[in-house]
């Protein structure tokens, strides 16, 4: 028998039917970030394997079950391979159910983490999480009481600084971990070069770039795009067992963090990392948000009152390097673009 692999259209709605169809038979959950999807199709036209991508990731792969055996994965892995080469994406990431795990271990990818009984996250380089973690290690930073924050910085407020504060007075040394997704207004340079500005005085704050590897669209999509609250919790607890290497490679023991009165999805993964840290030996701490003028300070605040062209509201919640920049010309493509928005808030 001949196979032939074709796209899925989005307006294809009896392709998709039979890719839902098959996804449900095979036990998998379809995702709700695709942004393209192939279909392996038989001489009659029936759908025999399906698989999809999202950004740098593959994910919900199937063949179905009269059909395995027969190869179809390996074209599925190779055809969306070749997509994301046209893409310009060679660095690639899949989820996968743990039984399929050392399947796709046989086609050249390597697990990084998994949630038990869930999904099993692997990437298509050998050396990719370890030289990454590699890269990270600074071989001055003490291992002792060492603390880590993870923020986006959109942009580097007060607030920030304060849960910096909190963990620069109790640890010896604070790994600062920034989100390096442009997913946002802000790009990631400017966020990251606004958070080094705004702690410039603290010199045992050890500055990363979270990469791949820490809330990105790979690990923790629905941070950027809305989930349901099942799979954003999954995918909380994928980036915290993720967190985990990370930790116990760079000596961190404590992980800071605010708590979240506003954004529902980082509530939900604060929620992930109280179930989950302790499990992993690792404190957590999390504390009340700086209040300025009976309010807590965040972002999406500053966010909101750029966008509404208030900008003399946002000088008590920012660092003065963060009012530069958005009352100065470095900021005023990003003021722009916070003004062209209809919703500047986090889901």
């Amino acid at each position: 028998m001949s196979y032939t692999i074709a796209p899925v259209r989005p307006a294809d709605k009896r392709g998709q039917a039979a890719v839902d169809a098959l996804l449900l038979r095979e036990g998998i959950r379809r995702d709700a970030h695709l942004d393209y999807t192939c279909g392996v199709y038989d001489d009659e036209f029936e759908l025999c394997a399906t698989g999809s991508c999202f950004a740098n990731t593959l994910r919900c792969m199937a063949v179905s079950s009269a059909h395995q055996g027969e190869g179809l994965m390996n074209l599925v892995v190779s055809h969306l391979s070749e997509v994301q080469a046209a893409r310009g994406n060679t660095r690639l990431f899949l989820y996968t159910k743990p039984g399929s795990a050392k399947f796709f271990g046989d086609l050249g990818f390597y697990e990084i983490a998994r949630v038990p009984g869930k999904l099993v996250f692997m990437e298509n380089r050998r050396d990719g999480f370890s030289g990454w973690l590699d890269a990270q290690r600074r071989a001055d930073a003490p291992r002792e009481k060492t603390a880590a924050v993870v923020m986006n910085a959109n942009p580097f407020t007060l607030g920030h600084r304060y849960l910096l504060e909190q963990a620069y007075a109790q640890a010896e040394a604070v790994h600062l971990f920034v989100l390096s997704e442009d997913a946002g207004p802000i790009p990631a340079a400017d966020r990251k070069r606004l958070v080094a500005e705004g702690t410039a005085d603290m010199q045992r704050l050890i500055l990363h770039e979270s990469g791949p590897y820490i809330i990105s669209a790979a690990t923790f999509p629905g941070y950027f795009l809305k989930d349901d609250d099942d799979t954003s919790l999954t995918h909380a607890r994928l980036d915290l067992a993720i967190f985990d290497r990370i930790a116990k490679a760079l000596g961190i023991g404590m992980r800071f963090v605010g708590e979240e009165p506003f954004s529902h999805v980082t509530s939900l993964y604060n929620r992930a990392m109280r179930e989950e840290l302790p499990r992993y030996g690792i404190l957590l701490r999390e504390l009340p948000r700086l209040e300025i003028g009976g309010a807590p300070v965040s972002a999406s605040a500053v966010r909101q009152a750029v966008h509404d062209g208030e900008l003399e509201r946002i000088r008590p919640w920012v660092p003065e390097s963060t009012w530069n920049y958005f009352s100065g010309p470095d900021g005023a493509k990003t003021v722009a673009a916070l003004q062209s928005m209809n919703d500047v808030k986090h889901h």
